[in-house]
């Protein structure tokens, strides 16, 4: 069957914190077999557990656990989202929320601030990423308790802090904020507003023919965002397009379709899927007429790209659209609906694979434990050698495999953000020193919070000079790194160009630090000389017979 624009969603699969899951979304679980006695035997040590264990426990946490547990004997992605889960989740797809514009994370009941989205309230009164949350509206978070008078921890305390940082818009919340180096808290009032999450976290032209577009994640905002995006670098007089899919764990099935749909010609098909509950057969093609289906593109994707990201990206190659430059991606293409179960949670269960234009199938297989399958993004990437039946062909007769992931046209090893680094560059990026180190910095004229003693402003236009990169090579000393010379010689660009984007991301915002990145990073760099390669293939587009110009 063939089918326009569906509103299945894939699961984003995202490296060491589970999954972000799109589907079916909203639909209720209902147990179809009629044999209950399996059931009583859960009910039963469940009752056994809650009336005999030696300590009190919490019978919805045994609950999240067994059915999580259930879940994990199937396959790597389907799973269980717990209530705070499945509303993060349910928010970064639709992209909207009445807050302040910060996301939290409880570690050790303390509520840190792991990321803001550039513009929102809290980003405009000087919250930063690092900061914990101590007040909020004049309460001390950690004399929060539950009913039995215990101390809130964990998913229960991020749950009230949700909800006493939300509220309806022009509302204001006072927030207490501990942050490194200061003696007391730094108390703020912070107004609510509409919070809009971006999937599209840069858009600028890298010269004067050349549009960049970083698309983060998808969400179902992501084909609006992505037209309003090519629009102003076409008015900017953009006549190719650098597509950056690093990085991208994917989002809803309907978003990748529409955003392939832009580049792919009307009629085109984009990807089928395959599955046994009513309706999984389908195929989805290209239902509307594009003004970028001759646009020079180069599309940039690394071992991280999964699911919804190799969906385009297959769509690109398989119609030769376009030349996909970077690493293997993830390989994730079994498709997820995502059933309400009670308490708000969700349970996001595989119910179909999804096939490229070619009828690739691009899921990589997995071990009985998902042990390496989960590892796979730390491991170094080797050219694999396919078996005849993996052999598929584009539009334009080119060769390309099933099997595992979207294999680059183009390829170059390039896992942190373009760069490969030694093993001291990948330890520094992993402990996040990098994003600590950047909060020495403060910008110059920024007043909204005045900044410690020790504190370095630094403007928009500062570079990381020999000296900055001394002070981090000390600083690394301080957070117990031994950073050999050798490695920290051969990782100087690395770090130099890691400082910038951090110390960028912390005080400029995210695409001021992209459009800096981009500079340095060689992946981009080594992109961009492939367009020469990606205009010659729109040759193998012309109809056999017709020759350039005709």
């Amino acid at each position: 069957m063939v089918r326009k624009y569906g509103v299945i969603s894939m699961a984003v699969f995202a490296i060491a914190v589970s999954a972000l899951v799109g589907g079916f979304l909203g639909r209720n679980a209902t147990a179809t077999t009629s044999d209950v006695s399996d059931y009583k035997a859960f009910t039963a040590a469940l009752g056994a557990i809650e009336a005999n264990y030696i300590d009190t426990v919490d019978s919805r946490r045994l609950v999240y656990s067994a059915i999580g547990g259930m879940l994990q004997t199937l396959d790597p992605h389907s799973s269980f989202m717990d209530p705070d889960y499945y509303r993060r989740m349910r928010e970064r797809q639709e992209g909207q929320y009445y807050g302040l514009g910060i996301t939290i994370q409880v570690i050790e009941r303390d509520i840190n601030v792991v990321s803001l989205f550039e513009g929102t309230p809290a980003y405009r009164k000087g919250v930063r990423r690092g900061d914990i949350i101590v007040f909020i509206g004049g309460e001390d978070v950690r004399t929060w308790t539950d009913e039995q008078g215990k101390p809130l921890a964990g998913l229960q305390l991020s749950e009230k802090a949700v909800k006493r940082l939300r509220g309806d818009k022009g509302t204001v919340v006072k927030v207490g904020l501990k942050r490194s180096g200061y003696d007391q808290p730094i108390e703020i009032e912070v107004p609510r507003d509409e919070i809009n999450i971006p999937s599209i976290t840069a858009s600028f032209m890298v010269d004067a023919q050349t549009g960049y577009i970083k698309v983060q994640d998808f969400a179902e905002h992501t084909d609006r965002d992505l037209g309003l995006a090519l629009a102003g670098l076409k008015a900017k007089g953009m006549k190719r397009l650098l597509l950056d899919l690093r990085g991208n764990p994917g989002g809803p099935l309907d978003q990748a379709i529409r955003v392939s749909n832009r580049f792919v010609p009307q009629g085109a098909s984009i990807v089928s899927t395959r599955g046994r509950v009513a309706n999984a057969d389908q195929e989805y093609l290209a239902t509307e007429k594009s003004e970028y289906t001759e646009m020079p593109l180069v599309v940039l994707v690394n071992r991280i790209s999964a699911s919804a990201s190799e969906i385009v990206a297959g769509a690109i190659q398989d119609h030769d659209r376009g030349l996909i430059v970077g690493e293997t991606t993830f390989g994730k293409a079994l498709v997820q609906s995502v059933y309400r179960v009670s308490d708000n949670a969700g349970l996001a269960l595989t119910t179909a694979r999804y096939f490229t234009p070619s009828k690739r199938l691009i899921q990589r297989p997995w071990d009985g434990t998902f042990d390496e399958y989960q590892t796979y993004t730390l491991k170094e990437q080797t050219e694999k050698v396919h078996p005849a039946t993996d052999l598929r062909f584009t539009a334009g007769g080119r060769k390309v495999y099933s099997g595992g992931g979207i294999e680059p046209d183009k390829r170059m090893e390039g896992p942190i953000e373009g760069f490969n680094p030694t093993r001291l560059g990948r330890l520094i990026h992993a402990r996040q020193l990098f994003a600590t180190f950047a909060e020495r910095f403060v910008a110059e004229g920024d007043t909204r919070i005045t900044p410690r003693p020790d504190q370095k402003r630094v403007p928009r236009t500062f570079t990381v000079d020999d000296g900055m990169l001394a002070e981090f090579k000390a600083f690394l000393v301080t957070q117990k790194v031994a950073a050999d010379e050798k490695s920290f010689a051969s990782d100087s660009d690395f770090l130099r160009a890691l400082i910038h984007y951090d110390i960028d991301v912390a005080l400029f915002g995210p695409s001021e630090a992209r459009r800096n990145l981009v500079s340095k990073d060689p992946q981009a760099q080594f992109a961009l000389q492939q367009f020469p390669e990606a205009e010659r293939l729109g040759e193998l587009r012309k109809p056999k017979g017709t020759k350039a110009g005709q």
